[in-house]
């Protein structure tokens, strides 16, 4: 059993030591470091892999590599036995005298906390971590053995929501089945249905403001949406950031998003997702996306943002901008948009059952 008072409170400065080794013979392939610890550069940046990397800094088994994200610190513990590179603008440390996945589920679970403390605000790259500070962090820390038995429940939690995951995603293929089902592809429109531009389904389809939001720690009853938190089909609220009242209004002045309307992600690298608003609530958009408000006479803001999740209403979307180094699509574009448009009846239906899909999502 796991007791609380058999913890000490340590710096993490106990546990690290920074060190520089660099990747002077340009061995060693790059990761990234982020909101979800270590990834391979190749799924993100692949353009940037001819790159010399010569001056990265190299990580090795059984060490920390820290970095400032734009809502977090940015975290990578590795874990297994190779050596990748990262940029020089991270730090490195080597981790003794604590178990190393215990200090990764450690430092994820105070992350919220650790950078409201430590962030460092208008620095030439916009954000910085106070590396002296964060370095004196006070962490709880357990015999070897209760670190073992926490970080072995927590591998078995882990577990259970990476299998709960995979069941959320074969519903979403359900959703997406059944739409084809009963309506086929809705830009190729095998199934002979007739068609409008989406500008004659929507009462309207704006713009987001072309400015960065303020964001602010506080919970201000006032939110704003990235498009990191546009998920095909929902918003992930529980990421939600918050803005001022006086931001809001600012960000609001072309149409005040409403329940039911659809958010369309237009650019950068969370691109061509939708997702409906789904409850009532203040609510701005924040940059690289659109609002669309489907006619709900003509339009179920379900089955629209279904169809726009489409990979052919994306590629379709795209194909003016074709060689584009930087693919976004134009508001113009998708008010001319070409798409499908069965009886509302049957939109309805299929908004039935994805609701009723729903609900076994929170089974």
């Amino acid at each position: 059993m796991i007791n609380s008072r058999d913890r000490v409170f340590c710096p993490l400065s106990d546990y690290i030591i920074e060190y520089t080794d660099r990747n002077v013979a340009n061995e060693y392939k790059p990761v990234a470091v982020g909101r979800y610890g270590i990834r391979t550069r190749e799924s993100i940046y692949s353009k940037e892999l001819a790159k010399n990397y010569e001056k990265n800094k190299l990580i090795y088994k059984d060490t920390l590599t820290v970095g400032m994200g734009s809502k977090q610190v940015d975290i990578g513990i590795l874990s297994d036995d190779v050596t990748y590179s990262v940029s020089p603008a991270y730090h490195t440390y080597r981790i003794t005298g604590i178990n190393c996945d215990y200090l990764r589920y450690c430092l994820r679970c105070r992350n919220s906390d650790m950078f409201a403390r430590y962030v460092k605000r208008g620095s030439r790259q916009g954000k910085s971590i106070d590396l002296k500070r964060w370095i004196q962090y006070v962490i709880p820390v357990y015999s070897d053995m209760m670190q073992h038995e926490i970080v072995k429940r927590l591998d078995k939690a882990e577990s259970l929501i990476a299998l709960r995951n995979s069941e959320l995603k074969e519903l979403d293929e359900l959703i997406k089945a059944r739409f084809v089902e009963m309506f086929g592809n809705p830009v190729t429109n095998e199934k002979g249905w007739p068609t409008k531009t989406l500008e004659k389904l929507c009462n309207s389809i704006v713009d987001c403001p072309h400015s960065t939001p303020n964001y602010t720690f506080e919970n201000t009853g006032y939110m704003c949406i990235r498009t990191s938190i546009v998920k095909e089909n929902c918003i992930r609220w529980n990421e939600i950031e918050y803005i001022s009242e006086e931001e809001f209004r600012r960000r609001i002045q072309r149409k005040r998003p409403e329940k039911g309307d659809i958010v369309y992600t237009r650019e950068g690298a969370i691109l061509g997702i939708a997702a409906i608003i789904d409850k009532d609530c203040n609510v701005a958009l924040g940059q690289r996306s659109m609002l669309l408000s489907p006619n709900e006479h003509q339009c179920s803001s379900v089955f629209l943002s279904v169809a726009m999740n489409f990979k052919s209403f994306l590629r379709t979307a795209l194909r003016s901008m074709s060689g584009s180094a930087s693919p976004h699509i134009n508001v113009g574009d998708i008010k001319s948009f070409v798409i499908i448009v069965p009886p509302i009846e049957m939109q309805n239906e299929f908004e039935a059952f994805v609701n009723q899909v729903d609900k076994s999502k929170v089974a």
